[in-house]
């Protein structure tokens, strides 16, 4: 029997209506509008892509989208400087700097800069600590899709065992935090974890972001488990053509959709939950800055 496949496409477009919704609540209501600001420094392709299309569904939603692009040369002091307006303006609720930041400047320290409260990618040292000592933060936003997906297609996660494959602090890390605020028995496992194929056959959930194609093959999975698949990484794909790939992820999902109950498809999976995330975060931000009611159903 296959695994029932979560359409991670069709989840994002119903949280992107849902923000819709109390984005024109917000302006009908209390005359305020919510707004993001994205900064891009340099001109990686993916990078600007993705920056496009956060702008594009930023103003479907309702929302209001400040975008600033700035050459790869911007010394570090003017980013910084950028970041102390958009701080200081009322009229932005979230602020996002684009990642990779160029060499010369400390990623770090720019993100650190960035207010706490309109840090929407949610990876401030302060929302960092305030995720891991269960108060309320602004939660990374590929972490935040996983568990909404996960809640709609387990209801209650309490007692479950969950295994987190990969210790990264944008998604690895925040995502363990997060189940173990549903109440799960959480494991950590990562590249030097011993008998990593057993630890992964003990997970009623089992969430792989290490960022090796097809690391986990399908006798890693406990029958009937739910797969969260965050892993995006591109292998040759000679039968489209020379020099052509495609996408997969981290579990190789032929022969993991045999075994498990539930699983996120590479691509179409967890990647359109991020925009739509950043999307819910923002209105979040917006809320709790003119003390206001949060939405419903978009907040860990």
């Amino acid at each position: 029997m296959s695994a029932s496949i979560i359409d991670g496409k069709a989840f994002a477009a119903g949280v992107r209506e849902k923000v819709a919704g109390h984005v024109a609540r917000l302006r009908e209501e209390h005359g305020i509008k919510p707004g993001l600001a994205v900064v891009l420094v340099g001109e990686d392709p993916a990078s600007e892509v993705y920056v496009r299309n956060k702008g594009k569904q930023t103003l479907e939603a309702g929302m209001n989208s400040y975008e600033h692009k700035l050459p790869d040369t911007t010394p570090e002091a003017d980013l910084l400087a950028l970041v102390a307006r958009l701080n200081a303006d009322p009229a932005v609720h979230g602020i996002l700097v684009q990642l990779p930041l160029p060499d010369h400047i400390d990623a770090e320290k720019v993100i650190n800069a960035i207010e706490p409260a309109k840090d929407v990618d949610g990876f401030h040292i302060l929302n960092v600590g305030l995720l891991g000592t269960g108060q309320k933060a602004m939660v990374p936003c590929t972490p935040l899709g996983s568990l909404m997906m996960l809640r709609d297609q387990l209801g209650s996660l309490s007692g479950l065992n969950a295994v987190v494959v990969g210790r990264s602090n944008i998604v690895g890390k925040p995502m363990a935090q997060l189940l173990l605020r549903e109440s799960c028995t959480v494991t950590i496992a990562h590249s030097r974890t011993k008998d990593l194929a057993d630890v992964c056959r003990g997970a009623d959930i089992l969430v792989a972001a290490v960022g090796r194609a097809r690391m986990i093959p399908g006798d890693w999975i406990k029958p009937g488990a739910t797969v969260i698949d965050v892993g995006i990484n591109r292998i040759p794909a000679p039968e489209k053509g020379e020099g052509k790939t495609r996408l997969v992820g981290d579990v190789d999902f032929e022969s993991a959709v045999e075994v498990a109950g539930a699983i996120t498809p590479v691509p179409g999976g967890v990647g359109p939950m991020t925009i739509a995330c950043l999307l819910a975060n923002t209105v979040t931000a917006c809320c709790r800055a003119h003390n206001l009611p949060e939405p419903e159903g978009l907040t860990a």
